[in-house]
């Protein structure tokens, strides 16, 4: 295959993608880079799109293989925030700048319908925030409930596009139920975000190419591929870790293929090699995923342990990232950054 009319061509093949994952010869691998980082530049500019994550919750009622937080790691000692810490953790990422809230935690129910539109709702009345969701799979009503309350966006990680190994990483879940879940979610006004790990046991090529290509048929607004790291305390504790090289390939074609969506430089990349974000960002990527959970419950919330920037004061991060971003020749955005799809206008 000839790599430039690849990474030249409007539409890839399962194929070429599967090619540009295996190059492994370095200089092909900065054309890759090049070539997604102008992509990135043509479809989506030169902003770097900032996220506040509040993690708010470590309890969780699944079993997944892989995470720190699964039901059955009694060693994990779990926490819950008020819906007043919630909300005022919400101010505080606010008043930085970052006007994209994310609301995560493990599958915990203990929060239910209302609870979840009543800190939606407070956090809309006095921010001018994106809400994002990551609560995992809940009912379809409470779907609705949470975009009348305010909520725009609803991140629900697939993890791997093969139905074999999704069975084998959840005990409880399938992945048909969770297509179906992104698909209503769509459909009913969210803008949606998904994603996978590269590495995870069993893993082929050929399952991340199809992880890609599932990104593309759900239509998302924001694709994420982060390395997997083994968590203590888990049934793949010892297992290897993701290749960085690998994951920075993934985005690139990734970048190449979507075009017109957010994918972030992953806090996992920047806990493998210390200057991952900054080669992810040079490699298709334009969002910065930032940890503002409250410092006394962030080093609980460990789907993975020794996460980049457990111990750093989180209101210094957006001077540092700027500094960082700026030395690019690009930009932090202070909007709301809504789907590049909805936002900005490309002649193909």
């Amino acid at each position: 295959m000839n790599l430039y009319e690849i990474l030249h061509k409007k539409e890839l093949t399962k194929e070429e993608i599967i090619f540009l994952l295996n190059l492994t010869d370095k200089s092909d691998q900065q054309k890759l880079f090049d070539r997604a980082d102008e992509v990135r530049s043509i479809y989506c500019g030169d902003e770097v799109h900032l996220r506040g994550i509040i993690e708010f919750s470590n309890y969780c009622e699944q079993n997944c293989l892989y995470c720190g937080l699964r039901e059955d790691n009694y060693k994990l000692t779990r926490y819950r925030m008020t819906p007043e810490e919630i909300i005022e953790t919400a101010h505080v990422i606010s008043n930085l700048g970052i006007y994209t809230i994310v609301l995560q935690s493990g599958e915990d129910n203990y929060y239910d319908t209302d609870l979840i539109a009543y800190i939606i709702y407070q956090i809309k009345q006095s921010t001018n925030a994106a809400i994002t969701l990551s609560l995992g799979e809940r009912g379809f009503d409470e779907y609705r409930t949470w975009k009348i309350a305010g909520a725009d966006r609803y991140l629900l990680k697939h993890e791997t596009a093969s139905h074999k190994l999704y069975s084998v990483y959840h005990k409880k879940q399938k992945l048909e139920d969770r297509l179906s879940h992104l698909r209503f979610l769509k459909t009913n006004g969210y803008q949606i975000g998904s994603s996978n790990m590269i590495g995870l046991p069993m893993q082929t090529i050929e399952d991340i190419s199809d992880d890609i290509l599932l990104c593309k048929e759900l239509d998302l607004d924001m694709a994420a591929f982060g390395p997997f790291i083994p968590s203590p305390d888990t049934p793949y504790q010892n297992k290897k870790a993701g290749d960085v090289d690998l994951t920075l390939r993934t985005m690139a074609a990734a970048r190449i293929v979507l075009k017109k969506v957010y994918i972030p430089a992953t806090t996992a990349l920047a806990t493998l090699d210390e200057a991952g974000r900054i080669k992810g960002l040079n490699a298709g990527a334009n969002i910065v995923m930032l940890d503002l959970t409250p410092g006394h419950y962030r080093e609980l919330y460990q789907i993975y342990t020794d996460k980049k920037c457990m111990s750093d004061n989180p209101l210094n991060y957006k001077d540092c990232f700027q500094l960082q971003i700026e030395a690019l020749g690009r930009k932090i955005s202070y909007s709301r950054s809504d789907s590049i799809k909805l936002t900005r206008q490309v002649t193909d």
